[in-house]
């Protein structure tokens, strides 16, 4: 089916997609598992300059190459994945669903409450969905983590991070830029913490919040992420490196959330637990694709003071992103998809909103 409102093709061939901003996460994550995946077809990559478009073509030959998203027509394409810089997310998205093309919008959705809305009107006024979420919540770690708090009874508390060693994203560049990111860590690793919170908990309302920010790394190029490959040292920024929430939902479970770009920890861990009136289900892993980490995933249920090893089916770095393909091709012929992505990204800004607005008040 193709034009306003498309959902999938309808000789059932693969889904042809069209990934619009050629940075790093387009070429390394999504370029490369579109052209893997059987059921989606990479048939463009959109770029307004001309030497990103150039490198895109030597790395991934087979897709058109486009200039401009004017150039994505709703008969053409089925579905295209948003991967341009934070503050570009809300207009490309909502001018490609307002001509009737389906989109997958990688995190953040949106960078404020004001542009949650603009999303939301854009897939009515289009009739095209609009997809999105974080990857980590299809790892087949956190997948286990979640089957595994059925056991542990009622929720309580769940705490959840991602902690860094060394990992601040294009220091110097449009990710420490408040007016284009949207913010640093909380936006970037916390939206994934926040994506998992609610994939544990459910959509669930949050009455109270309270937040702090630091950026004690941010001014120190030495604690930039090396496995992104790029050549800058530079350093500096508006942003915060590490974002430290505690909130409590309308049903009374707490949650404590911390995301850091740098730290002086030895090795980048993300550690989840959930504390149950029956048990406590713990998982430490690492989330993303940097190197510095320890091993594989432990998972763990400690009952009546007895800790069990869970066993975690082992997986690449990187395989939940194909995982999230799966998820893709099954929402977009799913009518009930329509409006669920800009609920979620609604709930979660608001508590981005919310932790910011409570570190201003405190900060020093």
């Amino acid at each position: 089916m193709s034009g306003p409102g498309a959902t999938a093709p309808a000789d059932g061939g693969p889904i042809r997609t069209a990934v619009v901003g050629l940075g790093w996460a387009a070429r390394s994550i999504w370029l490369p598992r579109l052209e893997r995946h059987p059921a989606f077809a990479a048939a463009a990559a959109v770029d307004p300059d001309p030497a990103v478009r150039a490198t895109a073509a030597r790395e991934h030959p087979g897709p058109a190459l486009l200039s401009s998203v004017d150039q994505v027509r709703p008969e053409e394409i089925d579905l295209a994945v948003v991967a341009v810089p934070n503050h570009l997310h809300c207009a490309v998205a909502c001018a490609l669903l307002e001509r009737g093309v389906p989109v997958f919008l990688e995190k953040p959705v949106c960078l404020d409450s004001a542009e949650a809305a603009r999303l939301a009107e854009a897939e009515r006024v289009g009739g095209a969905v609009l997809l999105a979420g974080s990857a980590a919540r299809c790892r087949a770690d956190v997948r286990a983590l979640a089957e595994l708090a059925a056991k542990i009874g009622t929720v309580r508390h769940v705490d959840v991070s991602w902690v860094r060693s060394r990992g601040i994203p294009s220091a110097g560049g449009w990710f420490t830029d408040r007016a284009k990111s949207g913010g640093g860590a909380l936006v970037d690793l916390g939206w994934h913490l926040l994506d998992v919170l609610t994939d544990l908990l459910g959509p669930v309302a949050v009455d109270q919040v309270v937040g702090s920010v630091t950026d004690d790394f941010l001014h120190d190029g030495a604690w930039r992420a090396v496995w992104r490959k790029e050549a800058s040292t530079a350093a500096g920024g508006d942003v915060e490196d590490t974002a430290r929430a505690f909130l409590v939902t309308g049903t009374g479970v707490s949650a404590s959330l911390r995301a850091s770009w740098a730290s002086h920890e030895p090795r980048d861990v993300t550690a989840i637990r959930i504390e149950g009136s029956a048990g406590i289900a713990e998982l430490r892993c690492t989330f993303g694709f940097s190197p510095n980490r320890d091993g594989g995933p432990v998972l763990t249920l400690t009952r009546d003071g007895e800790p069990e090893a869970v066993a975690v089916p082992a997986e690449e770095i990187g395989a939940e992103y194909h995982r999230q393909l799966d998820e893709l091709a099954a929402l977009l012929a799913d009518p009930a998809a329509r409006g669920r992505a800009v609920a979620d990204a609604t709930r979660t800004i608001g508590v981005i909103e919310r932790v910011y607005a409570s570190a201003a008040r405190t900060r020093r």
